[in-house]
Formats: C-alpha cells, sequence, structure tokens
C-alpha cells in the first residue's frame, strides 16, 4: 500500500508557475480508501491578479469543491476531461480535490463511467452530502498542517458514506490502468491485452465501463503526459523522443501535443525555460 502521494507534476503545464502563484500539495486518503482513491489535492490562493492554470487532464473522474472569497461552497463531479482543462483563480479562495485511481470511481458511481467523460455535473442535493470546510480561513496565514488533515477527513467521511462496493472488475481495471502508466513499453493495445492475457475486445468494453475512455486513448495520453514533462526539463530530441513513446514520427507527436496542450513542444519547452 502507497505511503505517499505521487510527486510528479505529469499533466500540469508549466508546474513552476503553479506552485510560485498557489499553495498546491497532495495528501492520501485514509488506508481503506487508497484501492480506489489516488489522492486528495488541495489548493488555497490570494492573488491580486488573475491566473491561468491549464492541465492536461489525466484520464482519472474527479470530485472537486472549490469556494471562492466568502461565496458558497460548490461541488461536482468532473469525469475524464479529453480536452486542454483552463481554470483562471483570482482575489482568495481554495479547492478541495479527489483524484480517483483510473477505474476506481466505479464503485462509488455504480454506472458507466463513460456516462461522466466530458462532463462536470454538479453534486446533486440528496444524493451527495458536502463536507463542511466552512471553518477554514480563505484569508490571513498559509493554512497549517492541521487544517490540511481535517480537510483530508471530512474527504474521508464523504466518501466512507458513499459506501463503495468492492468489485473485481473494477479491481481489474484499476490494475491495467496503472500497468499503462507505470510501464512506457505499453504502447499499443494489443501489447496491454497480451501481457495481461485479456481479449481485446473485453478490455475495451472494461475501460469504457470503468475508466470512462477505452484503453487506447488512455495509453495516449500517458505517453503525451510523459512528453509534456520532458518538454519542461533539458533540451532533447523531438524525433527520438517521438519513437519512445510509440508515435509513427515527429509530426505525429507534435499533432497530438499541439492539439491537447494549445502550443507546439518546443514553443511549450520554451515557455518554461
Amino acid at each position: 500500500m502507497r505511503q505517499r502521494p505521487r510527486g510528479d507534476s505529469r499533466g500540469i503545464l508549466d508546474p513552476g508557475r503553479l506552485l510560485r502563484e498557489v499553495r498546491f500539495r497532495r495528501h492520501l486518503p485514509t488506508e481503506s480508501l487508497r484501492q480506489w482513491v489516488e489522492h486528495y489535492w488541495l489548493i488555497d490562493w490570494s492573488l491580486s491578479t488573475p491566473f491561468e492554470q491549464r492541465v492536461v487532464p489525466h484520464p482519472a473522474v474527479n470530485v472537486v469543491f472549490r469556494r471562492d472569497d466568502d461565496g458558497p461552497e460548490a461541488g461536482e463531479v468532473a469525469g475524464v476531461g479529453r480536452d486542454l482543462f483552463r481554470i483562471t483563480l483570482n482575489g482568495t479562495g481554495r479547492v478541495s480535490g479527489v483524484q480517483f485511481r483510473p477505474g476506481g470511481f466505479h464503485p462509488f458511481w455504480r454506472r458507466p463511467v463513460s456516462e461522466l467523460t466530458g462532463r462536470r455535473v454538479p453534486l446533486p442535493a440528496g444524493r451527495l452530502t458536502h463536507p463542511d470546510f466552512s471553518m477554514f480561513a480563505l484569508s490571513g496565514p498559509a493554512p497549517s498542517t492541521a487544517i490540511d488533515d481535517e480537510r483530508c477527513r471530512a474527504l474521508d467521511t464523504l466518501l466512507t458514506g458513499w459506501q463503495p462496493e468492492p468489485d473485481p472488475m473494477a479491481e481489474e481495471a484499476v490494475r491495467l490502468a496503472e500497468a499503462i502508466r507505470t510501464d512506457r513499453t505499453v504502447l499499443r493495445v494489443d501489447d496491454l491485452a497480451a501481457r495481461h492475457d485479456v481479449p481485446v475486445r473485453r478490455l475495451q468494453r472494461l475501460f469504457m465501463e470503468y475508466v470512462g475512455v477505452g484503453p487506447k486513448w488512455v495509453i495516449r495520453r500517458y505517453r503525451l503526459q510523459e512528453a509534456v514533462e520532458q518538454a519542461a526539463g533539458a533540451p532533447l530530441s523531438w524525433a527520438d523522443l517521438a519513437a519512445d513513446l510509440g508515435y509513427s514520427d515527429q509530426a505525429h507527436l507534435v499533432r497530438d501535443f499541439t492539439a491537447v496542450a494549445g502550443v507546439s513542444p518546443a514553443a511549450y519547452a520554451r515557455s518554461v525555460r
């Protein structure tokens, strides 16, 4: 069982600027939820000018609670996003978010997760209860570890109260999606199917039901996130990176990168350096 949350910046465009503008941190949920939940992510900000953050979404569902200034707390379920996600923050505010593991939201939702893909659905009154974050100040000193702990416990209580049901197929979907994320040599659906002895058709049905998108899309998205992360580092050969990530050629990588991130790999690399 994991002892700490992921420390990478995959999917976050210009993570250095994000950390300069806001307080961003990740925490693990209570141990009983870790089979389904990747981590909690907390953001607090106090800005004099608007700040736009862009994210290449993971193949994961998020549950998000946001409050701006003295306004009400609003909650929503965000399905897997196919396009670049943009958000503008201003004034003071906070977000308390839950990123589920790919495949991990189904035991809570109990319906095809593909119904949520590309959608942001307000939490319906009656079915889901919002945690009470009203005691956490939006201004003043930086939030303390104790306050972070309280916010995480509120999310633990919320998710536990939804009574997720054990589901062997959800466990299989989580395991296969994790294999794609961690094994960069998985470049095609046929590779994944052969390595795990799962027929391609069954793999496709499983991912659509439990992850919300097909396995080919998940493979391509994780490889593209690797390209984004590497582009922010030392100068590299785009042709070599394209071959390494399973693209047919450099032009294919550039098209994919530009379509999702909004800028070419070279332009993005220049902007973050």
